[in-house]
C-alpha cells in the first residue's frame, strides 16, 4: 500500500508491516496505524509515520544505544494488551525532539514506544520511574577524565 510520509514522500509499505496502537498514541488517540521507515542508512533513526495522517510523524530511536542501563518493568496491563510472550519479541524506542543543532536533541526516556514484533501491536507506556524524562539528552559532552 502507498502513504504519503512527512520525510520521504510516498512511499510503498507493505499491510503486514503497519503497526497498530488500539488506543492511540496520546494526544492523538484517533491515529492509531503507524509504519517504522528507516530515518537513517545506518538504522540509528527511524520515524513512525502515521498511515492516514502525512504530517504525522515521530522521529525515533533505539534508547540502549545511548544509555546502556535504560530499565524497566512493563505492567502486566501492558503484557496483555500486546501479546507479548517472548522477550526477543520486544523492540523499544525512545521519541525524540530534534534540535539544531542535532547535539542537544533528546528523547524521551519516561515514555517508550514498545512494539510486539511478531504481531506488530504497539503502545506508548508511561513509565513511573523518576529517574527517567520527557528530555533526556542523547549525546554526551566530552567529560575531562583524569
Amino acid at each position: 500500500m502507498k502513504i504519503n510520509t512527512k520525510y520521504h514522500g510516498e512511499v510503498e509499505v507493505e499491510v503486514e508491516e503497519i503497526l497498530t496502537f488500539e488506543k492511540g498514541i496520546p494526544g492523538f488517540v484517533e491515529e492509531t496505524q503507524f509504519a517504522l521507515l528507516p530515518l537513517s542508512d545506518d538504522e540509528s533513526y527511524f520515524v513512525l509515520q502515521s498511515v492516514s495522517n502525512p504530517g504525522l510523524a515521530f522521529v525515533l530511536t533505539n534508547p540502549f544505544h545511548f544509555m546502556k542501563e535504560y530499565d524497566f518493568q512493563l505492567e502486566d496491563a501492558t503484557v496483555e494488551e500486546l501479546n507479548l510472550e517472548r522477550e526477543k519479541d520486544v523492540a523499544v524506542f525512545s521519541i525524540l525532539t530534534v534540535q539544531d543543532p542535532f547535539e542537544k536533541t533528546t528523547a524521551n526516556l519516561q515514555a517508550p514506544i514498545i512494539i510486539n514484533q511478531r504481531n506488530r501491536k504497539a503502545k506508548q507506556v508511561i513509565l513511573h520511574e523518576e529517574q527517567y524524562k520527557t528530555k533526556h539528552p542523547i549525546f554526551k559532552k566530552a567529560e575531562a577524565k583524569g
